[in-house]
């Protein structure tokens, strides 16, 4: 047995190929360098490292989630969560001055890590999901019957468990009838971000990303849909779906501007900006009138709102005015606020009490309730109010989007007892829902060296898979098919390799059917439903030649005669493997995952066995496969990965402690002339 800490030398047993390289150089400063400074992390010399025994290189953690709410019907869905924000790249945009401006653009990523929905079954529900070990807190975003709230929960000891508390009575009395009505401010901005603020508690919740950034937007409350217009050429007109959170593009407008509010007496969309007003149809963006407007004080920025009665308000970084239409068919503007304001009106909407509410334009915006006969004002939330809401973000434009409380007959077309507008899979009794791994949008790998037992480069590019697993679930959570997205992103071996995937919590009867898999090199025996023949746990062998999927996605469907819970199930991509050059006996392993029945740790070798253990943890104490739950960017030819990702080396000798996103875009972390495009 090897002793607790192995000492590690790289060695390079492939003809003509250097030993790798151990990047000795000291780290950029990070945020991680007060921990590395007092683990014991010593790198020895230019060859060696010590790393922990048992290490396993994993970089993914399984984390139970409990959700318990007993309100009757509610979806909820679970995103990982990270306050960083990620570049979006460089954009020219008309801003709020009405000067063209180029700028770099960063956004949340917070609504692309969706890792599963769910609505609970007799109050309460769980899942056990798989995400990358430097996630630390969840988003958890409840949806009844579209009263958004938002909560990000921490994940202690592998578990959330989050608690639903009803909270009736919250919203207001509608004049025009005795229904209840719960208000929110629907909220856009530059950044192409679309969220809410619930006017009672001032709570953030993130709703969508948008298409493009955007000053405006303006809600047909009728119909459930949001209007924006973007803010870069060539302006088009999107329209947000609030019941199917979807977003189309209606028509291109030609002109940008920071003002947009809908009238539904004429059910069209009033535009402004500068000193002119527009009309425009919604169906098709069409230009119906436009006007213009006398009297305003600064013409830059604002917004425009309707009142209940009609009267048309509009707000530029001057104030507060009121629009009237004269005899000469201009609107004149009347300034209701004083001249001296603190802060510059960026977005306006009339909440439910004709209580109008402002945003302002600053890099993190306040938002204020103004009285329209008085001009009289008050912070509500935001830095200026002290009250602990620092939204961390403009707030460019705000509409306001009621949720009465009477009961909408919502179909449910297959009787499964969730509503078609949160079902994934409406007409299928047997299906509901989808789980991620890693994340609805994102892609994890699964990197080999194909030398084992004997020692390779380490340069993990002899195949690279990228994957995402979805686990399709029934009105029950419980799994009834895997979908297996794959797609080979590196091939440099000599060899022809095969990618396999064992579920070690299943035999093969439990499985249905197995469609998708490609298999060419007629040396894999399957059974008749598709499953791999002779093994006493489930194995699917996704392909056996590795260029059959080269840089193409294909999907592979694992179908179950019986639904089972994703606890038992287990965490994806669960225990995946490389067959080396169609010699079935000798696979490729993840650290310390078991073979399959079908392989042999006795197989000749023509080089050194460094496998001794058959842990596939090598002699000096590398792993032959590793899996990243992120799109691991492969290091070039015969570069060690330790020497294309800088911190790789510190991660494996704290023992994953720390720099466990060592694999990650960050600045200092990856030398890009080592690293494949």
């Amino acid at each position: 047995m090897k002793a607790l800490l192995k000492v590690v030398l790289l060695i390079c047993i492939i003809s003509a190929c250097s030993v790798p390289e151990v990047n000795d150089n000291p780290a950029p400063e990070s945020n991680n360098d007060a921990q590395a400074s007092s683990a014991d992390t010593t790198v020895s010399d230019g060859n060696t490292i010590s790393i922990p025994d048992g290490f396993d290189y994993s970089t993914s953690q399984e984390v139970k989630v409990t959700i318990n709410d007993k309100s009757g019907y509610a979806r909820y869905d679970v995103f990982a969560y990270s306050d960083d924000l990620y570049f979006a790249g460089n954009e020219t945009f008309l801003n709020q001055y009405g000067e063209i401006e180029t700028e770099a653009v960063y956004k949340s990523d917070v609504l692309n890590k969706l890792i599963f929905s769910g609505v609970p079954k007799d109050g309460t529900f769980t899942r056990t999901i798989t995400l990358p070990k430097y996630y630390d807190r969840l988003y958890i975003r409840r949806n009844e019957n579209l009263n958004y709230s938002a909560s990000v929960e921490t994940i202690q000891n592998q578990e959330v468990t989050f608690s639903h508390s009803a909270s009736y009575g919250k919203g207001i009395t509608s004049s025009k009838s005795t229904d209840i009505v719960n208000d929110y401010l629907f909220c856009v901005n530059g950044s192409g971000e679309l969220f809410q603020v619930d006017p009672l508690t001032g709570q953030l919740t993130y709703l969508s990303d948008m298409p493009m950034g955007s000053y405006t937007c303006a809600v047909d409350q009728d119909n459930k849909t949001m209007y924006s217009i973007g803010r870069s050429s060539p302006y088009p007109l999107m329209k947000y779906d609030i019941e199917t959170n979807t977003w189309d593009i209606v028509a291109n407008i030609g002109r940008g501007g920071p003002r947009l509010d809908y009238n539904y007496r004429d059910g069209l969309l009033y535009f402004s900006t500068g000193a002119k007003l527009y009309t425009y149809n919604p169906s098709n963006g069409d230009n119906i009138n436009v006007w213009n407007i006398a009297g305003l004080d600064s013409t830059s920025g604002g917004d425009l709102a309707f009142s209940e009665d009609g009267t048309l308000f509009l707000c530029t970084f001057s104030g507060l005015y009121r629009l009237e239409l004269d005899a000469n068919n201009v609107y004149q503007s009347t300034r209701i606020s004083a001249d001296n304001l603190p802060f510059q009106p960026t977005s306006m909407t009339f909440d439910s009490n004709q209580e109008l509410w402002l945003a302002n334009n600053a890099s993190s915006s306040d938002l204020i309730i103004m009285d329209t006969q008085t001009g009289g004002w008050v912070y509500k939330y935001g830095i200026s109010a002290n009250n602990d809401t620092d939204y961390g973000r403009t707030i460019n434009d705000l509409t306001t989007f009621k949720v009465f409380t009477q009961i909408v007959e919502d179909p449910d077309t297959d009787g499964d007892g969730i509503l078609d507008r949160d079902d994934s899979y409406p007409d299928d009794a047997n299906k509901a829902f989808e789980m991620f791994t890693p994340s609805k949008y994102g892609w994890g790998t699964v990197a080999f060296e194909d030398l084992w037992p004997s020692n390779g480069d380490y340069d993990f590019n002899d195949l690279a898979v990228n994957y995402r697993v979805i686990a399709i679930l029934n009105a029950q959570g419980l799994a009834v098919q895997l979908d297996f997205l794959i797609n080979t992103k590196s091939n440099k071996a000599g060899y022809t390799n095969a990618f396999g995937i064992e579920i070690p919590s299943l035999i093969p009867d439990q499985i249905e059917a197995v469609t998708g898999p490609i298999l060419t090199e007629n040396y894999i025996n399957l059974n008749a439903n598709g499953t791999e023949a002779g093994q006493n746990k489930a194995v699917v062998i996704l392909f056996d030649d590795a260029n059959s999927m080269l840089n193409e996605e294909h999907k592979i469907s694992v179908k179950f005669k019986n639904p089972i819970s994703t606890e038992a199930l287990g965490p994806a991509p669960f225990n995946p493997f490389l067959i080396i050059n169609k010699n079935r006996e000798k696979e490729v392993h993840l650290a310390y995952m078991s073979n399959t029945a079908l392989a042999s740790n006795n197989v000749e070798t023509t080089g050194v066995n460094n496998d001794e253990d058959g842990n596939f943890i090598s002699n000096s104490g590398f792993p032959w496969a590793i899996n990243i739950v992120h799109d691991f960017k492969v290091p070039k030819e015969s570069i060690a990965i330790n020497k294309a990702y800088n911190h790789f080396d510190t991660w494996a000798v704290s023992g994953g402690t720390i720099f466990n996103d060592w694999y990650k875009d960050s600045a200092g972390y990856r030398n890009m002339e080592f690293i494949q495009d």
